[in-house]
């Protein structure tokens, strides 16, 4: 069997990268895909930096026995705190996924972006050295996103509650004027409906698409692109008590399995 032939792994704390992985199968509709959901340790926002960088390990070392030719770490604190260390130890290339701060700054006229992220990707060096490139020219409103990881996974993001929360933390968004919100957790897509309706006429950037291509860019360079029409697979993991929630996220996409495992 070619590498050609090997699936791409990608990994998350929980159900938030398959806001990644569905962008992925739209851009890679030959290629076969294996993905993590550690739903059991989410979130990984508010760990310290030490269990982060064990669990991504612990990630890893599960897709690299199943034969994976990249990994996609679809984890904004995942990337931020660990990602440098799992390149060192690895082989294979691995895809990030950093807040689109880079593309919020140039796309704003009023000068103000806000960024709604996890305590662990907003404390993380990569994310300070990011956010220090725009703030000479620009005013970034940082707002840690609380329970949001929590009711994404457990299908409760339309509950009265929740919503009422979410209304309290986005507020401050509007009073310092933002025009841009980068959403700087792969949970946080699933809730762009409703931070549409709390914040409109604000543009709202999360890094699915981007993170598509430079993965199909990646490929390309290392010749490991599925370049035949092959069946697009899909093998969804969680070790969490949460298939109904993933079969809700896909529901009608029959090429996608998904199944409890304990990892």
């Amino acid at each position: 069997m070619s590498i050609k032939d090997f699936p791409i792994g990608v990994f998350d704390s929980g159900v938030g990268g398959t806001s990644i992985l569905k962008e992925l199968m739209k851009a890679l509709p030959h290629e076969r895909f294996i993905y993590l959901a550690d739903s059991k340790n989410a979130p990984y926002g508010t760990k310290p930096v030490d269990e982060i960088i064990e669990l991504s390990q612990k990630n890893t070392t599960h897709l690299i026995s199943k034969k994976v030719k990249l990994i996609v770490v679809a984890c904004n604190t995942a990337t931020t705190n660990a990602i440098s260390i799992l390149r060192e130890n690895h082989q294979l290339p691995f895809i990030g996924i950093e807040p689109a701060i880079k593309p919020a700054a140039l796309q704003t006229k009023s000068n103000s972006i806000g960024i709604l992220a996890t305590k662990g990707t907003l404390s993380s060096a990569l994310f300070e050295k990011a956010s220090e490139l725009f703030k000479k020219d620009i005013n970034i409103t940082e707002v840690e996103g609380k329970e949001i990881v929590e009711a994404v996974e457990n299908g409760k993001t339309e509950n009265k509650d929740f919503q009422e929360n979410l209304k309290n933390q986005v507020e401050v968004f509007k009073e310092n004027a933002i025009d841009c919100l980068v959403l700087g957790c792969t949970h946080y897509p699933y809730i762009k409906k409703d931070l549409k309706n709390l914040l409109p006429g604000i543009k709202i950037i999360d890094s699915g698409y981007a993170v598509a291509k430079q993965t199909k860019k990646i490929l390309i360079e290392n010749k490991i692109l599925q370049d035949k029409p092959k069946k697009q697979i899909v093998d969804i993991y969680t070790n969490a008590n949460n298939l109904k929630v993933i079969d809700q996220i896909f529901k009608n996409q029959t090429k996608v399995n998904c199944q409890f495992l304990d990892f």
